[in-house]
């Protein structure tokens, strides 16, 4: 065999050898607001992001151009371009993001119609990285926080000294085993920055938070572990607790909001107990009563959102509505929080905050996260562990769910399936479907409507006929107002619902609480460090 042909042989065995070494792999690619879709590759993922681009570009039959985003487990699951393939593992999620063109950029859907970028001009707000500012220029303010609790906690730099004592009992430590003991000037700087940097997070941090960072700061400092302590770190997690008690009472006495509203002289009630109305963040909320902008009044707020009245009228004008609505952030969560209007006022005083857009947006500004594209992209990846727990299950529950999983399995109609995954995830929390989902048909719309005046909280669904129908009107009912319709599905209704239980501070429903903490806990991994068992019973068998 000539010189060439033996190069060839090697070549195609080198490319075999490779080929072999890869593994298949399945991501999500989240292509519009109700459109996410499962991406195989058989050959794994590929080496360039262009080469990727054209694979996702072929597979779901995309024209135009756009870039891929991936979520990033450092920051949070946060979406951060892709610009390299080694960041991606198989089961991760990528979203796409339409980039300006000449050629319109449309998407093939699943029954070969094309759809263009209007689609995804709604794509959750505040889930692109250009769609929403949490502080436009002139409404900055220190207690302003844009991300939420760290998965790890990241231990700031002290000061020189500090840092120069750390560094050499780290090494004594790691050598012979000796402790450092720790000088009160340096014992101050290290609670002092630490909870600084605490409360760019959170105000109120649980007792699971502190421990988080006490373990945190000996593992990056071993010689600060103390003796006798089951851990290591006991008395560094009570030092912490108590600085931070005392860095709320400075910021209270220097009118820090979020405090005021829980002194004494501001409570409901004259004769009222410290632990009396406490208003303070429960469910993950970054900016729970913000400050007002530096320089701006609460009477220059309030002219703003006069103006906002005006605006909402006026048709194609969301950048207006979005820009006022977060200059006036500060005011509506304050009287939200503190005063508890009830919907129909809110409704009166800020009628823009129950437009679908906005309620994603003030979701983002409250929590720092996105709302629809989170909830349903997380849904789209459990769904098929979800379904496979929900089947496992006997008795009561299989006769339950029966027809409602026989209606998914006959429908391709996402929508659909989504509605009725929903459903069983709420039969299997042994709570009733329909006290979150009321259905009625055409003929019943006076019924259902006569229904509203009952109802704290639902979804009510019309539809023509059978549940295999599409859906003529979907609605939002929280006490007794109808607060939004003609919804796209059931799946964004829920959306929806988590978004207005956040911006209208509202408790989660009695008979649906499960429900709504596995709506947060585990679709949107909020605050997922506690559950109630029922719910980490749930989250441990997806896992699996």
């Amino acid at each position: 065999m000539d010189e060439h042909g033996v190069e060839k042989r090697e070549s195609i065995k080198s490319n075999l050898l490779r080929m072999s070494g890869r593994r298949s792999a399945k991501l999500l690619v989240i292509v519009s607001e109700d459109d996410s879709r499962k991406l195989l590759l058989p050959d794994g993922i590929p080496e360039s992001v262009d080469e990727l681009v054209e694979k996702v570009r072929e597979a779901c039959g995309l024209k135009g151009k756009f870039r891929l985003q991936y979520q990033d487990k450092d920051f949070g699951d946060v979406f951060v371009n892709l610009t390299n393939t080694g960041e991606l593992q198989s089961l991760c999620t990528l979203k796409i993001i339409p980039l300006p063109d000449e050629e319109s950029f449309t998407v093939q859907t699943n029954d070969g119609t094309q759809s263009n970028d209007d689609t995804l001009s709604s794509f959750g707000s505040g889930d692109t990285d250009d769609t929403i500012i949490l502080s436009p220029p002139g409404s900055e303010t220190v207690s302003t926080r844009n991300q939420q609790w760290p998965k790890e906690f990241n231990i700031p730099r002290f000061s020189y000294d500090t840092e120069l004592q750390l560094e050499r009992g780290n090494s004594l430590f790691k050598a012979n085993g000796t402790r450092l003991t720790v000088a009160p000037k340096m014992k101050s700087d290290i609670l002092e920055k630490i909870c600084d940097e605490i409360y760019k997070y959170k105000s109120y941090p649980s007792s699971a938070n502190f421990c988080e960072v006490s373990e945190a700061l000996i593992k990056k400092h071993p010689c600060l572990a103390e003796k006798g302590s089951f851990n290591g770190c006991y008395g560094w997690t009570q030092r912490f607790k108590m600085k931070m008690g005392n860095l709320r009472t400075q910021l209270k006495g220097l009118g820090c909001p979020e405090f005021l509203a829980n002194s004494l002289k501001t409570k409901a009630s004259d004769n009222a107990f410290p632990a009396k109305n406490v208003k303070r963040p429960k469910r993950g909320e970054a900016n729970h009563i913000p400050s007002v902008p530096a320089g701006v009044s609460s009477e220059n707020l309030e002219t703003e959102r006069l103006a906002l009245l005006k605006e909402v009228k006026k048709r194609n004008n969301a950048c207006t509505i979005r820009e006022k609505m977060t200059k006036t952030f500060a005011l509506r969560r304050r009287e939200v929080v503190e005063n508890q209007p009830s919907v129909q006022e809110l409704q009166e005083r800020w009628p823009a905050l129950f437009q679908q857009e906005e309620i994603n947006a003030e979701f983002l500004r409250i929590t720092t996260l996105p709302l629809q594209s989170r909830f349903l992209a997380s849904l789209d990846r459990q769904s098929s562990q979800l379904l496979q727990v929900i089947r496992s299950k006997g008795g009561v529950l299989r006769e339950k769910t029966k027809d409602t999983i026989k209606v998914m399995d006959q429908s391709l109609d996402i929508d659909i399936r989504r509605e009725c995954l929903l459903k069983c995830l709420i039969m299997y929390l042994g709570e009733d479907a329909s006290c979150l989902i009321k259905e009625y048909q055409a003929d019943q719309r006076e019924e259902a409507e006569r229904e509203f005046e009952k109802t704290t909280m639902a979804v009510f669904v019309i539809r023509e006929s059978d549940a295999l129908s599409h859906a003529l009107d979907i609605s939002i009912v929280i006490d007794g107002v109808e607060v939004l319709n003609k919804l796209p599905s059931v799946a964004c209704a829920c959306t929806m619902m988590i978004g207005l239980i956040y911006a209208l501070n509202l408790k989660y429903p009695e008979g649906l609480k499960y429900t709504f903490e596995a709506f947060q806990k585990i679709l949107m991994d909020i605050e997922n460090k506690q559950m109630s068992r029922r719910v980490q019973n749930l989250s441990s068998k997806l896992q699996e």
